[in-house]
């Protein structure tokens, strides 16, 4: 076959993919729609406003009236009095944050004492809460004056944050299934062995497999960036053409994962497993709705190999930071090894029946 028939082959390939995209209503779905919705309820739950006031429980007994009467004056603090039982099962349910146990009246030098989980950040924001109302409360004075000047500066806030690491999962979930269950399918309609008679390429062939998904790459994250720009006000500091161009090399990487995932495969129930062995650690580990560095440090240097980490990191310097291409070298390296070495694996390993 010349190269010009070897092309028109690639073409006519690819173009049959592409129709096959838009022909299944849920590809639309989960490739629009679904990260339109999941941004704007997470930004919708996340959204700028005070922080909630601590829930602080006042144990019932003597001088709990009056602990209560002091931090009802803070607006920082929601108190209520309850029994020692009913304390105790609303610290253990997460319905407080922290019990106060007072004194009894004229043994001021006892003080109080705080019950609280401190493993739990709230607890501890409420502690320092409650404790500093008690203490104006019994005459502190501050000798250093402050003042609060609230920031909200764009690019800071959970939204921001999350939308760059939205693009990843799509990128990854759509590289991976677009291409692997597709192949699987196709294997198991015996498509795949009709395919192979015929005077086409194998590398052709998974090469269109993997040119279409990544043509999608642009319309999804144009889609959602322009969704997250006018919609939520997510700034885009970086140049546009950056920004795609780690798209599509992200797109690139998970094509080729998806490719791997699937060469041997049979069964759907077996794709489905391996897909899902692969994306769940990246979905929890990888920066998509938390930052990495909420790990063990032992941890970090292993998810920060992960391709989708690679990923979210690359795209959130250049959205947020406005960071080149250039500053990202070693993350988009890592994305290329990733795509390269599970391209070349999976050509040499794929069962066509």
């Amino acid at each position: 076959m010349g190269d010009r028939a070897r092309w028109r082959a690639f073409l006519a390939l690819s173009h049959a993919r592409l129709r096959e995209y838009y022909r299944e209503p849920e590809v639309l779905f989960w490739g629009f729609a679904f990260p339109l919705l999941l941004s704007a309820a997470l930004a919708l739950a996340f959204r700028d406003r005070p922080s909630d006031p601590s829930r602080v429980i006042v144990l019932e007994g003597p001088g709990a009236e009056r602990v209560a009467a002091a931090l009802a004056k803070s607006t920082l603090v929601r108190v209520e009095v309850a029994s020692e039982d009913a304390a105790a099962r609303a610290l253990g349910m997460g319905r407080a944050d922290v019990v106060v146990v007072p004194a009894a009246e004229g043994n001021g030098a006892a003080g109080v004492e705080y019950r609280f989980d401190p493993s739990r950040p709230e607890a501890g924001v409420a502690r320092a809460r409650a404790d500093d109302a008690l203490q104006r409360a019994a005459g502190r004075s501050d000798p250093l004056p402050s003042r609060d000047v609230p920031v909200r500066e764009p690019g800071g806030r959970y939204v921001d944050f999350l939308v760059p690491g939205l693009i990843g999962m799509n990128l990854m979930s759509g590289g991976m299934w677009g291409v692997g269950f597709v192949l699987v399918d196709m294997r198991i309609r015996r498509l795949l062995k009709r395919l192979l008679a015929t005077p086409m390429r194998p590398a052709d062939f998974l090469a269109a497999q993997m040119t279409t998904r990544v043509a999608f790459t642009a319309v999804e994250v144009g889609f959602l960036l322009a969704f997250a720009r006018l919609a939520l006000g997510v700034p885009v500091r970086g140049r546009l053409a950056s920004v795609l161009a780690v798209a599509l090399l992200g797109a690139l990487c998970f094509a080729g994962l998806g490719l791997l995932v699937a060469c041997r495969a049979q069964k759907i129930e077996t794709v489905s497993g391996l897909m899902n062995v692969v994306m769940l650690p990246m979905f929890v580990g990888s920066g998509v709705f938390f930052s990495v560095e909420r790990f063990p440090e032992a941890v970090q240097p292993v998810l920060r190999a992960l391709p989708l980490t690679a990923l979210n990191d690359a795209l959130r310097a250049v959205i947020l930071e406005g960071a080149g291409l250039a500053g990202q070298a070693p993350r988009l390296a890592l994305l290329a090894v990733w795509g390269g070495v599970s391209f070349v694996l999976g050509l040499r390993l794929f069962r066509w029946f």
